[in-house]
């Protein structure tokens, strides 16, 4: 791939990367939660979250600067454009789990009083949409921005955090739902939609 490609390829990753930020800032201020907080109750869930921020750093300081230019690759131009594509669709995905959830959605593993299980719009295929929505952010960078660096940075570090919070948030969910969110479980996939559903 050329040069220019590949200042092509960060230039659209960061366009979408702001869209995306600003599709995501409005659903956090549209949910009024300002006084809660992400839930960072023990080290790991403190650590994955401060890395998950540091990740993103890798990307600017390989779009701006020749640090990271020894750790480049070259990929077919389409695999570029195809990871545009997924980013897009992780935007998509972001702003369509902020319009289903409203105001029910946290940044946290805790609930507000008050809130009830949903389980339509996307709801109705994913559970955690907003993580499946993450992973593909990390999918999509990785496709787009072709250094080993700041490609994969992003998803080494979201994959164990999305591990984490899935199996907290699920436990969090059985222990306020129960069998309600039971059947739930077995009617919607957790990440990826069930085929058979």
């Amino acid at each position: 791939m050329y040069p220019m490609t590949h200042t092509v390829f960060k230039l659209v990753y960061f366009l979408e990367l702001v869209l995306i930020t600003l599709v995501h800032r409005a659903g956090i201020r549209r949910s009024s939660r300002l006084s809660n907080r992400e839930d960072r109750s023990n080290f790991l869930d403190s650590l994955l979250t401060y890395l998950s921020g540091f990740a993103n750093l890798f990307p600017l300081v390989y779009a701006l600067t020749s640090w990271l230019d020894f750790a480049n690759y070259d990929l077919p131009a389409w695999i570029g454009w195809l990871g545009a594509i997924v980013f897009a669709g992780s935007g998509a995905l972001i702003w369509k789990t902020h319009e289903d959830l409203g105001r029910s959605w946290t940044p946290s593993l805790t609930f507000r009083d008050g809130r009830f299980l949903i389980t339509d719009g996307i709801y109705g295929y994913l559970r955690h949409p907003m993580y499946s929505a993450h992973l593909l952010s990390g999918i999509a960078q990785m496709l787009m921005l072709h250094n080993w660096i700041a490609g994969f940075t992003y998803l080494v570090v979201i994959i164990p955090r999305t591990l984490v919070h899935i199996q907290k948030k699920e436990k969090i969910m059985l222990e306020k739902f129960g069998d309600e969110y039971r059947d739930y479980m077995e009617k919607t996939g957790g990440l990826i939609p069930q085929l058979d559903s």
